[in-house]
Order: structure tokens, then sequence, then C-alpha cells
């Protein structure tokens, strides 16, 4: 039990820009709407959240604020290549009082939960899943006592033993969330940006949904959300982006959501959001399917109008073979029509694209960069494969013995983690600057950019050719 007042610390631990897609700082959206739930649920509870990366604070700054603030639990969350992060801010919080107890969550402790505890001894509870009830109870037990075998989505140590208690059931209505905290990080809100993208426009960011139905087999997004699907509704959703916009000044947001849903539910967000008065006067994003596009080009049309000028396309490869094997289902020609129909309503097409399937090969990953010049997307982003853990990829890569790379900080989808069938690691990694090369590189494509009509594109060559992307990406080869 805590013997004081609750007060929580959660933690955006000091970590590297994905450089691929330029210079950004995003809002840590998921410890604010941890915090949000928190506030709500839990009295008398004092909340900060400590965002290193917009307050520009390093390790050693960390522990000073750490040690400031006195907090009794500190809470973090990440992604697989920055899981190493959040466990030293669980050291860091049990270095300066060992009574702290130090919590972390997010898809990748979800689904390494053992190995975590068994290697991370600073780390007291792994929350697994859908995070906002299960924190709550854990709070909640601390403070008063109670068995913590009987909060479900729970993993910790007891006597020696790995305790895992049974999953926590999905918040059946998302409306019934609160509006994310970003209160609790007012004063840096106009650092929050997205150069690429945005500019020097307010970036924020809105969770419309999630999970997913579709069963990719390298995505780890429907194995956390038990393959569902839940959204927000389109009212909720219209409320949550005006408050953005009007209460923080939000010139670009940016919609997480892994599945959009071009349907019945774009049709009733685009009058949900012209009901707010949305137009051209503020930009949103969102990561689509090509089928959905191609299936709804009236939807695409009526989005535009309340100021929807970039997606992100989900092409991933040139193979229908490669595609079926990522259980994408989807045909590869849906790409070209996808492309069409945003560009013929002004919205920027970026294309996501993966190399280093099992079965690539040199020829295959020429045939892909000979595909997307083919596309004239306007941005593309190839990556590479990578094997995370909780994905049905990652259990047959394990199993058929082709990781060799086990350092998860290189997770991150621009390191080769293993190779395929034909080639070797270091030369999947030659074969991804290849690509960029292809498409960035030459005179033509840069002028191309440089030039565009579209400003947002213009932008963002710009913002690229001053980050010196391939450069970046040759010292990994």
């Amino acid at each position: 039990m805590l013997k004081m007042a609750v007060r929580i610390l959660f933690v955006e631990p000091p970590k590297d820009y994905w450089f691929l897609m330029g210079e950004y700082l995003p809002p840590p959206t998921m410890l604010l709407s941890l915090a949000a739930y928190v506030e709500r649920e839990v009295e008398d509870v004092d909340i900060e959240v400590l965002d290193c990366q917009a307050e520009r604070i390093g390790w050693k700054d960390l522990e000073k604020r750490i040690s400031s603030y006195a907090p009794n639990i500190v809470a973090s969350s990440a992604f697989t290549c920055n899981a190493y992060a959040c466990a030293r801010v669980a050291e860091l919080a049990k270095t300066i009082d060992p009574d702290t107890v130090t919590v972390v969550g997010g898809q990748h402790f979800s689904f390494t939960a053992e190995e975590s505890l068994n290697d991370f001894r600073e780390i007291d509870y792994v929350v697994r899943g859908e995070g906002e009830r299960t924190l709550v109870e854990l709070v909640r037990t601390l403070v008063i006592g109670g068995e913590l075998s009987t909060i479900d989505g729970l993993s910790f140590r007891d006597d020696g033993h790995i305790i895992h208690t049974p999953p926590r059931s999905l918040i059946e209505d998302l409306d019934s969330l609160p509006f994310p905290a970003y209160h609790l990080v007012e004063k840096n809100i106009p650092k929050y940006h997205f150069k690429m993208m945005a500019g020097k426009a307010r970036y924020l960011i809105l969770e419309g949904s999630r999970g997913c139905w579709h069963r990719c087999s390298f995505c780890t997004q429907w194995c956390h959300w038990g393959g569902r699907w839940r959204a927000k509704s389109a009212g909720r959703i219209a409320n949550e982006m005006a408050h953005l916009r009007d209460g923080y000044g939000a010139e670009f947001v940016w919609f997480t959501d892994d599945n959009f849903e071009l349907g019945k539910r774009g049709k009733d967000l685009a009058q949900a959001l012209r009901s707010k008065d949305f137009n051209d006067s503020i930009s949103w994003f969102f990561q689509a399917r090509m089928d959905d596009i191609v299936q709804h080009p009236d939807v695409v049309s009526r989005l535009h109008d309340t100021g929807n000028n970039w997606q992100l396309l989900g092409v991933e490869s040139s193979s229908s073979q490669v595609l079926s094997d990522f259980k994408k289902d989807e045909r590869v020609e849906d790409a070209a029509r996808a492309v069409s129909i945003l560009k013929s309503n002004n919205i920027l097409a970026q294309a996501m694209l993966v190399t280093g399937s099992r079965r690539e090969t040199s020829t295959s990953v020429g045939e892909l960069r000979d595909f997307v010049d083919g596309l004239d997307v306007d941005i593309a982003i190839f990556s590479i494969l990578t094997p995370f853990p909780g994905t049905e990829l990652y259990d047959i890569a394990k199993r058929q013995g082709w990781i060799e790379d086990v350092n998860y900080a290189h997770y991150d989808m621009i390191h080769a983690i293993m190779p395929t069938e034909t080639l070797s690691r270091m030369e999947v990694q030659e074969e991804l600057l290849e690509c960029y090369r292809s498409f960035y590189g030459s005179p033509l494509s840069i002028l191309r950019g440089l030039f565009s009509s579209n400003k947002l594109k213009k932008g963002a060559y710009r913002h690229l050719a001053g980050k010196r992307l391939l450069h970046s990406l040759r010292q990994l080869v």
C-alpha cells in the first residue's frame, strides 16, 4: 500500500527521432489518454506528464525532475524500439527511491510481459492491452490495499513468481473516454510539430478508433486489440477535433486510426466535421487501405472538403504473392487506382512500402522500385520487414531461426533484423538505401518535388532535402 497521497508521474522518455519521416515531435498521446482517465476516475491524485522530448530533457535532467517531483508511481509506455528507454526510466525512479512503484505498458510490454519482468527487475508492473481501467484499478489497489490478482490485464512478480492475470475486456464505448489530457502538457503544445507534413503548423494527434479487423502478418495492432475494431462516433470525433482546434490552436491533426474505414463512417464524419465548420483552414491526415479508397471515391472527396489533404497508403509490395504472404487481402492493381483518386482530389498520396520479405531478391526489390516510380506517388517511405513481438511474423521467424538481431532498439523498420532466402541482412540494408536513392536521389525527382503545385509536397521535399535523408541511411550500411 502507498503511505501518502498519490503522485503519478507519466514519463515520455528521451529517444531518437525516426528520421525517415523527417524531424517531428508528436505529443505523447497514449500517456495523455491514460492520465485523463486516471484524473477522472481516481480521487485525490496528483498527476504530472513529463515529456522529455518536448522539454529537451536528457537522462541526467530526468533524474533531477523525478527526484524533484517525488512521485510514488512512475508510468511509461513505448513501442518496441523504445522499450529500453522505458526500462531505464523505471531504473532511474528506483535509484532515486526504491519504494517508487514503476509501471510500463503499450504493445511491446503487453506481448513481452514475462520476458520484460525477467529482464528488468526495476519494472514492478506491466499493464497489458488496453490500459485505462487496469491502471485505475492498480492505483486504487495500491492505495487501499487488496488482491492484485483480481486486476485483469496485469503482470507482476509475487514471491519469486511472475503472475499474469486474465486479459482485460475491451472498453465497448470509446465515446465514454475523456478527451486526452492536453492541459497537462499545455506549455509544450507550441513545440509539437511534424515539419515534413505540417511545416510550422501546430500539430496534434487524435485517436478516432482502436484496432483493426484485418490480420496482416507483420502488424501488432490487430493482435494488441484482439482482432476487433472499435470507433468513436462521428460526433465525438468532430467535438474532439474542434476541442484541439479551438482550445489548443491545432492546425494539422493526425488521426492515429490503423483502419480508418471510409464507408458510412467516412460519410458521417464528413457531415459532422462540416457542422463544426471544418474546411481547408485546418489540415488532417490518416492512413488508409488501398481497396477502401477505390471503393469509396465519393467519400474521399467529401473528407477533402473538410480539410483532409494527406493520406498514407499501405501499398507494401508490387507482388501479389507477397501481399498474400502478408495477409493484406488487397490487390496490387488497387494501388494505382487509389493514387489516382487521391491526386484527382488534390490529396497528397504517400505510399508505405516493405522490403525484406522472406522471398525477397535483388530482382524483386528492383521491381518494387520500378512499380513505385510508375505509381506517381508524391512521397514514398520504404521500410524493412520487422518481426515485432506479438505478430504472426515474429512467431514464425523465431520458430524458423530467422532472427539474427535481438536488440529491440533496432526494431524500427529501418534496421535489417533478419535475412531473406537469398539476401543477407547487410544486403537487405543496402537494398533499402537503393530504394531511397532511386526515388529521391535523381535531380528530376527532386525538382518535381521542390516545384510541385501541391504546397504540402513542396514543403515535404524541402524539409527532406535539408535533413539529408540519404546521408542518414548510408550510415546504416
